[in-house]
């Protein structure tokens, strides 16, 4: 079964297209208030751990390194990741986050985790 899943800046405007949106960042994005946000969930349990969010400090040349690690503690977090692929069962899922870069964080890093192990 092919996933639904979307990535999308959280600073982007909601669209209808975007289904459920889960914001996977442990910490609350500056400047924006909880009700522009348009959340369906603040899963901030299944975000990369303090230690790695800060040793990866969104360095592409880390990228590598940074998902192998996170795909480890999320292997490790069955009970998060279970409460997304309940979300995504019930259709599209769009994953929010704040990083500004658009290829390097770890909601990509976690679509890439969930549709290997879908």
């Amino acid at each position: 079964m092919a996933l639904d899943i979307a990535v999308k800046r959280v600073y982007e405007a909601p669209g209808k297209a975007d289904g459920q949106r889960v914001l996977v960042d442990r910490i609350w994005p500056r400047g924006i208030a909880k009700k522009d946000a348009a959340l369906t969930l603040w899963l901030k349990e299944i975000a990369p751990s303090d230690e790695l969010r800060k040793w990866f400090g969104h360095e592409p040349e880390r990228w590598a390194e940074f998902q192998k690690r996170y795909r480890g503690e999320l292997d490790g977090n069955e009970k998060a990741v279970a409460q997304l692929r309940a979300l995504l069962g019930e259709g599209k899922v769009t994953l929010l986050y704040g990083a500004h870069d658009e290829a390097h964080n770890n909601a990509v890093a976690l679509a890439g985790y969930l549709r290997a192990h879908a």
